[in-house]
């Protein structure tokens, strides 16, 4: 909505006309006939009438200069931010034949809808995701017993140590908790079974045949939704509007590569063939894998009792329905030592982004007039999305999207007579063009001077797309339906959708106008970066450093000593997992990144990254003021809660901009609003200082504060982008506990892990 303001007199006819009334025994006390066919009442009713019109006619004067002022300085409110998400489809029981979807599929969750961002071949067969997971615990007497099994796997020298148990899990059977392939799995590696469908029987070899020669030489899309953590997240955008996302290992996806005799090679090794190398997806992501000839979408015919699901095979399938229906294999192998914790893998997949269209929307007519103005009947607007054609005489042209009417030339070309004679004239400035503003939904023309006016009678139509915000935001699962699919293909998303964000509000668009008039949507200086990416559409940020000259990945580097870099500390307002520090993960990252690479100068080298926390611990004991009502749990609680609050990333109020720009405010206090400030130490001292402001504390008698060494220190020094994560503290009444017990053990480190064979394990029923 437009930026509004209130309105002076907010009374009505009625209210007036009762208000006058109701003095009438005050001023005329003699006055007692108040019925509606007295003329003093009829004369009161008129003017009511007339004070309601003055009234209406005095609210529109501020509001009409306000609203121009505005209007001339440039400044609008943000529009909403459309939603987006992954969808799959399947075609379980449509036509036994590959379907190519295009783009711009609509496909609804519930009323709200979403459009296909890429068009897609839809396979007819099934995808289930499989992961070999290590068996935590394995009895001496089984491994005995598989290692006597599997012994032609083994070396001649094999310890126990070669062979490891492992059991074929579904990846889906993980839920929200997803798997982590490299420490919970025996390879590295996701296996995806193709199968054909289940509504197909009985499954013969002919139509397994059929099944191949309908896939092969098409494009599988490979959807791919990793778990986004906050460990190691950073985006860097380079100079010259490059952007580096930091992943140099590659994902092989992988097929078995079956000779055409079909059989194992002499060594019983198998081999695959690699169809694509991809960098591992940070963020949700769609692979698009070319499938290779029909005879190519086979398994070997000639495999030992035992070699199924053994080294370095795929995995067998307990269920014998299912294993009837195996088409070949998919092979994901992560590379080594990367993370690569996965919540769904599925095929059939692409992005969707929460839009709906409006097609030749019919505007009002054209007045001739300047400064035509015209509100689209939805809103926000998509601002990339409209599309305006003005029809005057028959003759139709598509006018164009400009930023600014001051980049307009004239309706009527006029020569530039400051030129002297013989000079060629610069190419004129577009006139048939308009401004639009996005969030209100409104089209303004130019005055003729800058921009032409759509002439009297001209019919206008507008096509255009619109979002509804932070409502696109819906959980998985809820993406169902669909008016242009084809029958028996049904669409789903794996995952909740995110990144719709509501229009900005028209309090806080005011609290922008004196940045907005500063910066000009411009990333400059310091003011600038931390104000604009405060506005970040889809995002709730909780604070935001800027480090000017900065590199975070240069070792002892100091704000000044990197020119032309700029890393901005990001922390979100809120973390599922650990409220008390928060930090970014990968799609955080790319929202704000995205929303700032148009903005910044070409010659800045952007890091944006999360805190680095510093885990301390703390160990206080205190005496309790005697002869009052002071309870022992509540002044314990209180002591953490101070300690806690003293110590925290971000505090209430610290991401308003009133905290930086007001004159009233030192430097030291605004850091200090914002959360614990970067490079400060954490002293013993201050802790103790703290703890004493907290009432019914008498007396401290040690405060205890360890770090990572795990001594007793008094001060634990802040640098680069760290910012303290206090991970234990216990409040005593009496003495201080030892920060020993205060820590607990603590173990790191993961244990090399030799080369093993991988063996599936029967399993047990009754």
């Amino acid at each position: 909505m437009p930026l509004t303001v209130p309105n002076l007199d907010d009374r009505h006819y009625q209210e007036l006309l009762d208000e006058a009334l109701a003095r009438i025994p005050v001023h005329t006390p003699e006055w007692t006939n108040f019925n509606q066919s007295d003329p003093g009442h009829t004369l009161i009713q008129v003017f009511a009438f007339l004070a309601e019109t003055l009234l209406y006619r005095a609210n529109r004067v501020p509001e009409l200069n306000r609203q121009k002022f505005l209007k001339l300085l440039g400044v609008s409110l943000r529009p909403a931010s459309p939603a987006q998400g992954l969808v799959s489809f399947s075609n379980d029981r449509g036509p036994f034949e590959t379907i190519t979807l295009n783009a711009d599929i609509e496909v609804r969750s519930g009323q709200v809808p979403y459009r296909t961002e890429r068009g897609l071949d839809v396979l007819p067969v099934e995808a289930v995701a499989y992961f070999k997971e290590k068996l935590s615990v394995q009895p001496s007497e089984e491994r005995a017993y598989y290692k006597q099994l599997y012994q032609s796997f083994l070396s001649e020298e094999a310890d126990d140590d070669e062979l490891e148990l492992y059991e074929s899990v579904p990846l889906a059977s993980r839920g929200t908790a997803g798997v982590d392939l490299g420490s919970e799995t025996i390879d590295n590696t996701l296996w995806i079974a193709l199968l054909v469908r289940a509504a197909e029987k009985p499954v013969t070899d002919s139509l397994l045949t059929k099944t191949r020669e309908i896939i092969a030489g098409k494009t599988l899309s490979l959807g791919l939704v990793p778990m986004i953590e906050a460990e190691d997240a950073e985006r860097q955008l380079l100079p010259g509007g490059r952007s580096d996302t930091q992943r140099t290992s590659l994902l092989k996806v992988q097929l078995p590569s079956i000779p055409a005799s079909g059989k194992l090679p002499d060594s019983r090794q198998p081999d695959y063939r690699t169809l694509a190398t991809v960098a591992p997806p940070i963020e949700p992501d769609v692979f698009e894998v070319t499938l290779p000839e029909a005879a190519q979408l086979t398994l070997w015919n000639n495999l030992d009792p035992l070699e199924p699901g053994a080294g370095n095979f795929p995995p067998t399938l307990e269920d014998t329905a299912m294993n009837d229906r195996l088409i070949t294999w998919l092979r994901l192998t992560w590379p080594e030592g990367g993370r690569a914790r996965l919540l769904w893998a599925g095929i059939n997949a692409t992005f969707v982004k929460q839009r709906a269209k409006v097609v030749n929307e019919l505007l009002p007519e054209g007045t001739g007039e300047p400064d035509q103005l015209f509100t689209l009947s939805k809103a926000p607007v998509l601002p990339k999305t409209v599309t305006l054609s003005v029809t005057n005489n028959d003759v139709t042209e598509t006018w164009t999207r400009i930023e600014d009417l001051l980049n307009a030339g004239s309706e009527v070309p006029t020569p530039d007579l400051r030129l002297a004679p013989g000079v060629r004239p610069p190419p004129p400035l577009p006139s048939k063009v308009f401004v639009l503003d996005a969030e209100a939904g409104q089209i303004r023309f130019g005055d003729g001077l800058r921009g032409a006016r759509p002439p009297l009678g001209a019919i206008l139509r507008a096509s255009y797309e619109h979002g509804v915000g932070s409502d696109g935001n819906v959980g998985e699962a809820t993406i169902v339906t669909s008016p242009a699919l084809p029958a028996g293909v049904k669409v789903t998303n794996p995952v909740r959708t995110w990144g719709g964000a509501d229009a900005e509000t028209v309090s806080e668009g005011e609290k922008q106008v004196a940045r907005f008039l500063q910066h000009r949507d411009r990333l400059v200086n310091t003011s600038d970066f931390e104000a604009i990416t405060l506005r970040t559409p889809g995002v709730e940020i909780g604070r935001v450093e800027v480090l000017a000259a900065y590199n975070p990945s240069l070792a002892r580097n100091e704000p000044g000593n990197a020119p032309g870099a700029v890393t901005l500390m990001l922390i979100p307002k809120f973390s599922p997992t650990r409220p008390d520090a928060p930090e970014p993960d990968q799609l955080f990252l790319k929202a704000v990144c995205d929303y700032l690479d148009p903005r910044r100068l070409v010659t800045t080298e952007l890091f944006l990254c999360g805190p680095e926390y510093k885990s301390i611990w703390v160990s206080v004991g205190i005496e309790i003021v005697t002869g009052r009502n002071f309870d022992t749990a509540t002044v314990r609680e209180a002591v953490k809660e101070r300690i806690k609050e003293f110590l925290a990333p971000i505090r209430e109020g610290g991401t308003s901009l009133e905290v930086n720009t007001s004159l009233l405010t030192s430097p030291t206090a605004v850091e200090d609003r914002k959360g614990w400030p970067l490079r400060r130490a954490v002293l013993a001292a201050q802790l103790e200082v703290e703890v004493a402001r907290v009432s019914g504390v008498a007396i401290i008698n040690q405060l205890y504060l360890a770090g990572a060494s795990g001594d007793s220190v008094d001060r634990i020094e802040m640098k680069g982008l760290q910012l303290p994560r206090l991970d234990g503290i216990v409040v005593s009444i009496g003495d201080a506990l030892p920060v020993e017990q205060v820590r607990g053990d603590i173990t790191s480190g993961t244990p090399t892990r030799s080369a093993v064979v991988p063996v599936p394990v029967i399993p047990t029923e009754c």
